[in-house]
Parts: C-alpha cells; sequence; structure tokens
C-alpha cells in the first residue's frame, strides 16, 4: 500500500439521532464564555508565556469582558502556581470574574491544586480524565470500569479538599477528555457517576465540558452528539454543557456554533485561535459572528489592533494578515471590481441604515479599523511591481502593511501624472515621505540594561533644541524606548508593526527598521537606516513619534 493512502483510515461514524432538533435552532444570545488562552494556549507555544506576559494577558481578558478564565495547570507547573499565587495575594481578580484551574484527577495533583487556590474567594476546579476507546486501550490499558474509578475517585478528593478550604466558593467542572472519541453511552455514565459524587442542583450547577480534543468528524456529527448527550444525561437542569473544540479539521468555530444550537450553554476558547496542533476555538471569530448577526457577543473586540498587539506580544505568533475580522487584509480589496462596489456601496450608506454594504460583512470601524484602497495589479495601474522595484532595485523589503501605505502614495501620483511612474520616482516618492522627513526627535545618547527578565533604556533625545532625559522600563527593548518616550513626551500610542533587514549581505550592511505606531486611531509610520538594528530601531521609533508631534502641532495650529 502508497505510504500516502486513504485507505488507512476509517470513516467516522455518524450519530442515529433521526429526530434531531438543533437545526432548526438559531444561536439568539451569548454563550458563558471562558478563555483558555493562559493554559491550554500557553502550552501550545514553543516559549511558554512567563509570568509577565501572562498578566498582560490576563488584563487584556478582563478588558475584554471574560467573566471566566482558566488561569493554568497549578499543579502542573511552577509558573502557573506562581501566577494564580499574584492573582490571588495581590487582589487582580475582579469580583465578578471566576478563575479556573485544570487539574488530572489525581490526588495530589488535586490537593496541590487547591494549594494554589488558598485564599481566593471563588474559583472553578476544572478535573479530567481521558475516557476515548484508544486512551483506554493503548495508553491507560484500562477497562470502562477502571476508567471510571479514576473519574470518581478524583470527583471525591476535589470534594474532599474543598471541604478545607470552606472560606472559597467554589465550583466544579468534569471533562471526559477526548469526548468526541468515546461511545456516547459511556460519556454519559462516566459523566453521571461523577456527578453523582458532586450533587449538583438547578440552584448550583456543575459543568459537564464535552471537549472535541481531537476534531474528528463534520461539525454537524459533533452536534449530534451534543444533543444526544443533553438527552440522556441525568439531572439535565443541574447540569452545564460545557463546549471545547479544536480545529483540526477546521472547522472548530462551526462545531461550537452547532454544539450551542445543540444545547450547549458555554463555550471555551482562545484569542485569535491558538492551541495545540492546528488550534482551539477562536473566540474572535465565533463571538463577531454573533455580532454580525445582531447578536450581542458580550465581549467587547473594539480594540482588534490592541488584541492582535497583545496575543501577538505574549505568544509569539503572527496573526495571519487574512485571519477573519482581524487580519491586516481583511478590510482591504485588491480587486478593482471590489472596490467600485464597496466605494459605491459606502457613498449611498447612511449611519442610520442597517449595515448593507458590498464586500464588508461588518463596518471596519467597529473593531478600530478602516476601510483601505489597496493600488490595482492590473495593466492599467501599473503600480503592481512597487515593492518588487524597492526590493530588487534598493534593498527594500517592505512589510505588506507598508507595501499598502505607500502604494496609496504612488497610486496618487500615477493618478496626477496620468503616466507610467519610473522606479527612479518611485524611490523618490519613498525618500520624501518616510527616510527624509524632518523630525522634532534626536537621539543623543542611549543605553540598555537587563535585568529579571526586563530591559531598561536610558538615555537623551534632543526636542527642537532641548534636552530631555528619558528612562522606560519593558519586556525588550522596544517595549522599554516606548514607554520611556510616553513618559517623557505624555503621549499614548501603540506599536502595532515591526519589521527590519539588512539592506544587503556584506558583513558591514546597513540596518533598516520599519515600525507603525497608533494614536488616536491614526497610524504613523517610522523608517531609520543604520550599521547597528537597536540604533536603526530606536531611531524609526523616534521618527515614528516625530510624526505624531507634527500632527498634533498641526491639529493644534
Amino acid at each position: 500500500m502508497s505510504r500516502y493512502s486513504h485507505k488507512k483510515y476509517k470513516a467516522f461514524q455518524p450519530v442515529h439521532l433521526p429526530d434531531r432538533s438543533w437545526p432548526n435552532n438559531v444561536i439568539d444570545k451569548a454563550p458563558t464564555w471562558c478563555s483558555v488562552d493562559l493554559r491550554d494556549g500557553n502550552q501550545a507555544l514553543i516559549e511558554p508565556m512567563s509570568v509577565a506576559q501572562k498578566k498582560k494577558l490576563f488584563a487584556l481578558l478582563i478588558d475584554i469582558g471574560f467573566k471566566e478564565i482558566e488561569v493554568g495547570f497549578p499543579a502542573a507547573s511552577q509558573p502557573d502556581y506562581d501566577f494564580v499565587r499574584w492573582l490571588i495575594e495581590e487582589n487582580q481578580i475582579p469580583d465578578d470574574v471566576t478563575i479556573q484551574v485544570l487539574t488530572q484527577a489525581r490526588t495530589a495533583l488535586i490537593e496541590k491544586t487547591y494549594e494554589a487556590l488558598k485564599g481566593v474567594k471563588k474559583a472553578i476546579v476544572h478535573m479530567y480524565n481521558s475516557t476515548s476507546v484508544v486512551q483506554r486501550e493503548k495508553v491507560f490499558k484500562l477497562d470502562k470500569a477502571g476508567i471510571i474509578d479514576i473519574a470518581v475517585n478524583g470527583a471525591k478528593d476535589v470534594i474532599r479538599f474543598a471541604d478545607q478550604y470552606p472560606e472559597t466558593d467554589w465550583y466544579f467542572q468534569y471533562s471526559p477528555e477526548s469526548f468526541t472519541g468515546t461511545e456516547l453511552e459511556f460519556a454519559v455514565e462516566i459523566c453521571d457517576a461523577v456527578t453523582e459524587i458532586w450533587q449538583p442542583t438547578p440552584d448550583r450547577k456543575v459543568i459537564l465540558n464535552l471537549p472535541s480534543t481531537v476534531e474528528m468528524s463534520t461539525p454537524n456529527v459533533y452536534a449530534d452528539q451534543i444533543e444526544w448527550f443533553c438527552r440522556h444525561v441525568k439531572n439535565r437542569d443541574s447540569v452545564l454543557i460545557s463546549l471545547h473544540t479544536h480545529n483540526d479539521r477546521g472547522c472548530g468555530v462551526a462545531a461550537s456554533e452547532l454544539g450551542l444550537m445543540a444545547g450547549a450553554e458555554r463555550v471555551e476558547g482562545t484569542l485569535l485561535g491558538n492551541g495545540e496542533r492546528t488550534g482551539n476555538l477562536d473566540v474572535v471569530v465565533m463571538g463577531m459572528n454573533m455580532y454580525s448577526q445582531g447578536v450581542d457577543p458580550e465581549l467587547n473586540f473594539s480594540d482588534m489592533d490592541r488584541i492582535c498587539a497583545v496575543v501577538k506580544e505574549c505568544t509569539q505568533i503572527d496573526v495571519q494578515p487574512r485571519h477573519p475580522y482581524a487580519g491586516s487584509l481583511v478590510f482591504t480589496a485588491f480587486s478593482g471590481s471590489h472596490q467600485d462596489a464597496i466605494k459605491k456601496s459606502l457613498n449611498v450608506h447612511k449611519e442610520e441604515d442597517a449595515w448593507e454594504i458590498a464586500y464588508l460583512p461588518i463596518d471596519p470601524r467597529d473593531v478600530g479599523r478602516t476601510y483601505q484602497d489597496v493600488i490595482r495589479v492590473n495593466s492599467q495601474s501599473g503600480k503592481g511591481g512597487v515593492a518588487y522595484v524597492l526590493d530588487n532595485k534598493y534593498g527594500y523589503q517592505l512589510p505588506r502593511w507598508l507595501q499598502i501605505e505607500f502604494s496609496r502614495i504612488v497610486q496618487k501620483a500615477a493618478e496626477d501624472s496620468g503616466q507610467e511612474i519610473a522606479p527612479e520616482e518611485i524611490w523618490r516618492l519613498f525618500e520624501s515621505n518616510y527616510l527624509k522627513l524632518p523630525s522634532p526627535l534626536v537621539l543623543k545618547t542611549f543605553s540598555i540594561a537587563k535585568s529579571d527578565g526586563k530591559e531598561t533604556v536610558s538615555g537623551t533625545i534632543d526636542l527642537d533644541g532641548r534636552e530631555f532625559e528619558v528612562k522606560g522600563q519593558g519586556s525588550g527593548m522596544l517595549a522599554a524606548f516606548s514607554a520611556a518616550l510616553q513618559n517623557t513626551l505624555g503621549i499614548d500610542f501603540q506599536v502595532l508593526e515591526y519589521g527590519e533587514h539588512a539592506l544587503s549581505q556584506s558583513s558591514t550592511a546597513e540596518a533598516v527598521t520599519y515600525i507603525q505606531l497608533k494614536y488616536n486611531n491614526e497610524r504613523y509610520t517610522g523608517i531609520a537606516v543604520n550599521e547597528d538594528i537597536v540604533t536603526s530601531s530606536v531611531n524609526a521609533l523616534l521618527n515614528g513619534v516625530g510624526q505624531i508631534m507634527h500632527a498634533r502641532k498641526k491639529m493644534a495650529a
């Protein structure tokens, strides 16, 4: 048999549910959301987040509006343990937010979990064990009774240790891990065994989380599994059905949406879908899907640039330019016919009207973006080679966002002249709009010191003939110098994009740095060239901030 052969795989068997009702249901309200960025998302990173990064991401999750946040696996990770202790001891958990922690159904881990949570006002203890056929037969080598014993004994430990901390308001959650690979009858049996120990009531529900740990079927089959489970589980009015989908087949969002239609009330996921293998449910996409249908997701995604920047900083993962709602190109049309249809729709649109714009499912302004015209790449426009000319003739490899921005400048010049734009004219436009712009800020001295995983920058800058000392601290040089400038100049800006490269292959090559800043919903670009990459980066940031100051002065005048 060929190594590449579909015959080695078995088709996933559908659920016999001829009277399924979920296809007729509509999502008309938000579920209870639980972010698992700090646990499931974190464990999937090549370099797990530091405590400082977790603090920053936790603050973002609070600002977005999550009321339940899984903050770690404290019994299995010292950084997770330390982070949980910091949240509790420094009183960082808002009164309306419940933290959740994960633990396997093992006595020692459960005991350590409660130790980490000592003093918390309220918390969800999330216990799990694997239940699928392949896990039972090939990993644990136990029969169904043995797997149930693990879950039941763990459930007893969860109750026993909770009783030792009566000052805390405890909630319990159980996950039959790899639910999608578990026989439905057995999934119900083991969940019923756990809830028999925990004794939930309609006023004090237990969370039963049914994870698509590995996505194994089409989303409609997962929905059938959820509806079947909801029909057969005991004490349905005393349990909250939760979903935790992965994206192995690229259908994590669809599976969760159909799972809600099938009776689930709660959803776990991550911002932008970071997670094991192909990722977890993307809460941004699912929430914005609801938003686009006129349903309040009860999560605030109005500052998508900040969300992308923080997630990128904490995970070291770039946001795909075509990522739904969040990508840098999702509100940009390269096709001339698309551009024309969008423009005509916007021309007749009134603010009080319902949003109906060709090719734009939502108003970009709702997530802090704008519609951006992009140069058309065709024989009529003649500007499709702008990025190619700058790279091959001058060595500047413009990042995608700058290609879009600069192409608009070239487009206007071509339209004004009515002629082809030669490479020399493209270079002149690039120099005059970026490399030779006057800036009120000049770097005089600069130094960097590292301590405790952070960097501190110190230096002096010249501002219109006056020297100022600057000092700041951050997770990296750029963050530290940004903080220093913001503190000194009183300008609150965000670094949206950063790029750098050498201008040639020689050992004495100059480095070029590109930076895009956001201030008052406008974007400003700074570019600098220097033999030293740090100096190049610092000067690029100064040039970008200088453009902000120039714009402020112009507005004041």
